[in-house]
């Protein structure tokens, strides 16, 4: 697990060069990555997800790609489309921008609902169907989604099914003084993510999608996330609770965040590193909570805070 340690290392201090300041966002998102999830950044513009996305590519040597959604924007937009070939009197299928490493889809509450469902196939099987013929995507496909949580005229909300495929949901959020002064020195001349380069291959990258297959994790500790999870259908304040698919997520990112750290063993704390990240977009407040302004960070970290945590988790 050392090799992995150092794997993270490498990454996240590349991603710095053009992200400042935010460390813990990308080791949770290259987790999220090697634990073969999707990630939903659900932040103010301006705050670099974007960049964020890109400089992850670039730095693990992934193909990228980019979508721009917009209320015109049609499914076969992204997942490709057949096209008559006029020479050879057939039709050939041209490959949409899903067909990548990772994708960006930028705004993707301004995409219709029809548009936004052309990513569920793709996000849960990592294939699409286009005609009744079914195209592989590749193997480390990747999905990074950004919404805008105070711009709300001519968006559409994402349904609960799915919000329920984005593994984790993370806010970038704004950068201290320092960071800032730093951000803004970085800048003087030209854009860090030009002259940015790859820091491993994709041999590396599936090595280290191995190596968190073997972390180990306790009877103990699973019981845990299955109480944590049991909490949220439970609490008066919640109308929906977290899925199954959402104690899938946080084991599978809890064994990511305790190799990236070193440990072929997850603790408790790898758990509640991730559970806010991994549960609060799949649970839905009752209009009574939400009048008393509750929110479901307070309600998630209230359950955290009286859910009591296995004291031994090693192997």
């Amino acid at each position: 697990m050392a090799d992995l340690e150092e794997f993270k290392r490498k990454i996240v201090a590349n991603v710095s060069k053009v992200i400042v300041g935010k460390e813990s966002i990308i080791e949770k998102m290259l987790a999220c990555m090697l634990s073969n999830g999707h990630l939903l950044l659900n932040d103010v513009p301006g705050v670099g997800k974007t960049m964020l996305a890109r400089s992850l590519a670039v730095s693990t040597g992934l193909e990228f790609n980019r979508i721009q959604c917009t209320p015109d924007l049609l499914p076969s937009d992204i997942t490709g489309l057949n096209i008559l070939d006029t020479r050879r009197n057939e039709f050939v299928f041209k490959k949409g921008p899903v067909f990548t490493d990772i994708l960006l889809a930028d705004e993707i509450n301004r995409a219709t609902p029809r548009t936004q469902s052309a990513l569920l196939q793709s996000m849960a099987e990592r294939q699409v169907t286009v005609d009744g013929i079914t195209h592989h995507l590749s193997k480390h496909f990747f999905v990074i989604a950004t919404q805008n949580p105070v711009e709300f005229e001519g968006t559409f909300p994402l349904p609960e099914a799915q919000l329920d495929r984005f593994s984790i949901c993370l806010s970038v959020g704004y950068l201290s003084r320092e960071d800032e002064m730093k951000m803004l020195r970085k800048l003087e001349k030209e854009h860090p993510i030009d002259s940015l380069e790859a820091v491993c291959d994709q041999s590396e990258l599936e090595r280290a999608k191995e190596a968190i297959k073997r972390v180990y994790i306790d009877d103990s500790v699973i019981d845990y996330i299955i109480r944590l999870v049991s909490r949220t259908r439970e609490h008066e304040d919640i109308a929906l609770g977290s899925s199954p698919r959402g104690a899938i997520a946080l084991m599978k990112i809890s064994r990511a965040l305790a190799a990236l750290r070193g440990r072929d063993y997850v603790l408790p704390d790898d758990v509640k590193t991730i559970v806010i990240d991994t549960l609060a977009h799949r649970i839905i407040l009752r209009p009574e909570a939400r009048l008393m302004r509750k929110t479901k960070q307070e309600i998630l970290e209230y359950i955290l805070q009286t859910e009591e945590a296995p004291i031994k988790s090693e192997a």
